[in-house]
């Protein structure tokens, strides 16, 4: 067997798991290719196919949406090396950007059998060796975690779980509001405040009733409609005198008379440092009518942004995203953005199609300024056949860096059968999450967030739409705004939990690193439940002062419990990797953060 080392490279590379593209970096440690050949070499051995190398983007199979996805070159510019475990049987393998040379291992054909079978294991085992190295390396290198609250809506810090699940939670619808949001389509609902307190706004796409054209998406006859509301169940809508609809100024209406642009109208809080008194309101509309547009690509069927200094009243600005010649279609649904504080940039997540299956889906691009656009990167989170209608994704309040998005599934031909084929649809809803910065959503639940239920109407052509954001209503609570207009409701950070049973489970987290000076617990036990926290190094040694023994047996319900230890204060350890190892017993362990006690 020869093994030839022809050239080395900086090994620092992103590593695409199960959810489809973690981050889990090796950086500092440097293996030659024939690191990737003898991985290859000991994949075909278990039935795995050879390296496919690529010189565009890199393919990798996704299980959680069970299609193959790209790993997009932007994703790995910092990087030499996309690296995904090698799958057997219908899943993708270990891809390169660039192509490799010859396998470094050569087996020469006229050797004999038996020494062609011991060369085999040799590679075999060498590859073992070298992957054995390189997940110790992988293992060893932290997550700075700073004083970030850290949900369950996926397994990014999760190394182990014994005897413990990741549990999706439902929202509980409330009781009906007296005043409730009308049913309509593309709502955004903010949490703000001004002189008297809290303030939610609504934001819906309304209709004049006087129109007499034809009311197909995007016409004239097609505005933007406000609501307002101190507690966020009840709503008010005023009578703001700025557009005559239906023959009165006596409305609630803040933008009429641009089509198609009202279609889709969907603004939000520009939260950036400095940003301007007249821009604090920003939001982006646009729709390029109906029908195939690939290669009509024009000015004027874009998204155009819109500036506002109170959320009510608004001024149109340019097209800044434009439409591409290649996209099938584009825009056709509620197009979301939002300043992101963990980014520092705007994002923008919008509709797109799949171009092969024709699939309804979303895209991602970022601005410095709301003006220039990055080139749009498709996500494609779809499963296969799955139409993702809206996506709603925003920053989680309590967590910005990590984005919660409920898109509604649409599923043609299961609604009402003697409905045109357009309308003959069932639809519900879904979660999924994405990090800030990634170009991938992690789908850890694979079932339903909020299902139509008992209520026959919910069965029909597009019935289960959320607005745009999760909002905080109480210290505990948490609430999703439906377009039948029903308020859903979950406890804060209440997404999902890291789940224990009757029986004793463990939970425990990668390595990662710290920036405060005490440890917080979102949870909820049951009456003979609990939880206790042990902290130890990355090697699994436990830190002294922070073993179970010394932590506190925590039981109750409660959104914040600090955890603490016999004599031991975390100001010691503050910036070295530690591991949280959980042991729950009828359990829900919903966030964690290390916060600053200032």
């Amino acid at each position: 067997m020869k093994i030839e080392t022809r050239r080395r490279r900086r090994f620092s590379s992103t590593i695409l798991g199960p959810s489809g593209g973690r981050r889990l970096g090796v950086a500092g440690r440097t293996f030659s290719t024939n690191f990737l050949q003898a991985f290859a070499i000991l994949g075909r051995s278990t039935a795995a196919p050879r390296i496919k190398t690529l010189n565009a983007d890199v393919e990798y199979y996704d299980e959680s949406s069970q299609q193959t996805r790209s790993c997009v070159s932007g994703c790995c510019a910092a990087h030499h090396l996309c690296v995904v475990r090698v799958l057997t049987g219908k899943e993708k393998r270990l891809m390169r950007k660039q192509p490799i040379e010859k396998p470094a291992v050569r087996l020469g054909k006229s050797k004999p059998k038996a020494l062609r079978a011991r060369a085999n294991f040799a590679a075999r085992l060498i590859a073992v060796v070298i992957l054995f190295a390189a997940t110790r390396g992988y293992a060893d290198e932290p997550i700075d975690i700073g004083s970030r609250r850290e949900l369950f809506v996926d397994d990014l810090l999760i190394d182990r779980m014994d005897g413990v699940a990741l549990r999706l939670h439902h929202p509980i619808k409330t009781t009906r509001p007296e005043s409730p949001l009308p049913r309509v389509a593309y709502t955004t609902v903010i949490k703000d405040k001004d002189e008297m307190g809290v303030l939610f706004r609504a934001y819906w796409r309304g209709s004049d009733r006087s129109f007499t054209g034809e009311r197909h998406t995007g016409h004239a006859g097609e505005t933007v409609a406000y609501a307002e509301s101190r507690d966020g169940h009840d709503w008010t809508f005023p009578k703001l005198g700025l557009h005559e609809v239906s023959g009165t100024r006596r409305n609630n209406v803040i933008l009429a008379n641009q089509p198609p642009l009202l279609t889709n109208f969907s603004p939000f809080i520009d939260t950036r440092p400095g940003v301007p008194r007249d821009e604090r309101y920003k939001a982006l509309a646009g729709y390029p009518g109906p029908g195939n547009k690939q290669g009509k690509a024009k000015p004027g069927i874009g998204l155009f942004a819109f500036y506002s200094a109170d959320g009510i009243h608004w001024t149109k600005q340019g097209e800044v995203i434009p439409y591409q010649d290649k996209w099938r279609h584009a825009f056709d649904s509620q197009n979301v953005s939002f300043w992101s504080d963990a980014e520092q940039q705007y994002v923008c997540y919008f509709r797109t199609w799949t171009p092969e299956d024709k699939l309804r889906s979303i895209s991602r691009t970022t601005s410095l300024d709301f003006q220039t656009w990055t080139k749009p990167i498709p996500m494609n989170p779809n499963r296969p056949g799955e139409h993702l209608y809206t996506n709603q994704t925003h920053p989680y309040f309590r967590a910005p860096h990590i984005y919660i998005a409920l898109p509604t599934r649409y599923v043609m031909g299961r609604g009402e059968p003697s409905a045109s084929i357009e309308k003959n649809n069932a639809t519900d809803v879904l979660l999924m999450t994405s990090r800030a910065g990634n170009t991938h959503y992690d789908r850890t639940f694979q079932d339903v967030f909020i299902r139509p239920g008992l209520d026959a109407s919910a069965w029909t052509n597009r019935a289960n739409y959320v607005a745009l954001n999760v909002v905080p209503t109480s210290p505990t609570e948490m609430s999703i705004y439906h377009r039948s207009g029903d308020r859903y409701t979950l406890r804060i950070d209440g997404f999902a939990s890291a789940h224990a049973s009757f029986k004793t489970g463990e939970l425990l987290t990668r390595p990662v690193t710290f920036a405060g000076d005490s440890l917080h617990i979102n949870f909820s036990t049951s009456a003979a439940g609990s939880v206790r926290v042990e902290l130890q190094r990355p090697n699994g040694s436990v830190i002294p002062g922070f073993s179970l023994n010394e932590s506190d047996l925590i039981f109750g319900d409660e959104i914040d419990r600090e955890v603490r230890w016999a004599g031991s204060t975390l100001t010691s350890i503050a910036g070295q990797p530690v591991r949280l190892r959980f042991i729950m017993q009828e359990c829900d362990l919903y966030s964690f953060q290390f916060p600053n006690s200032e």
